[in-house]
């Protein structure tokens, strides 16, 4: 495998970029630049390094306790097809999907129509976290968001089945898990 993503890092056992222990990719590269990012230093589309999808996935089988794999950045969804290749191969082995990004997921839909890629990216995540960061909204009771205008969309049944995924509405104050149809807990 060829592919190449351009990353600002990876955190091998994060366990604040989503429920369980997971691997967490931070991509290189964002149009947003939200006032008060907590991560500045990924805005720069030619700052980084690049490494090879392969060698990403090899640090994911490295440590069968990982839940799955986080893409964070920057905004993964301006590397969506390459993305989407690694997704899938974590799929592959059982493990779960969560992107975050900067725009709407409705958006993103609208964006898919002709950026195929983006719709291949959205197809391989089971939990998408969406919305700009707002310093406004900031807030540390927000499981995995830093202001509480992102939300939490379970896409594995939505996005898939054709239909707008529903918010999942998380208890502010507690780590309680939210059970899907499914079984899993996300928290």
């Amino acid at each position: 495998m060829d592919c190449k993503l351009r990353i600002s890092g990876i955190v091998e056992d994060s366990i604040v970029d989503g429920p369980g222990l997971r691997l967490t990719v931070f991509v290189q590269g964002c149009p947003h630049h939200c006032p008060g990012c907590h991560n500045p230093h990924t805005h720069d589309f030619d700052a980084g390094y690049e490494m090879d999808l392969r060698d990403v996935f090899d640090k994911y089988e490295e440590n069968p306790l990982l839940a799955g794999i986080t893409f964070s950045g920057g905004e993964p969804f301006c590397q969506a097809g390459p993305l989407a290749t690694l997704a899938a191969m974590v799929r592959d082995r059982g493990g779960e999907v969560i992107t975050y990004t900067g725009y709407l997921y409705e958006d993103l839909v609208q964006k898919s129509i002709e950026e195929k890629e983006i719709a291949d990216l959205l197809a391989v995540t089971d939990l998408l976290i969406d919305g700009p960061y707002l310093e406004s909204l900031r807030s540390l009771e927000s499981p995995f968001r830093g202001s509480s205008n992102q939300r939490l969309l379970l896409l594995r049944q939505g996005h898939l089945a054709g239909r707008a995924p529903e918010p999942l509405t998380l208890p502010l104050r507690s780590m309680e898990p939210v059970q899907e149809e499914t079984g899993h807990d996300w928290l």
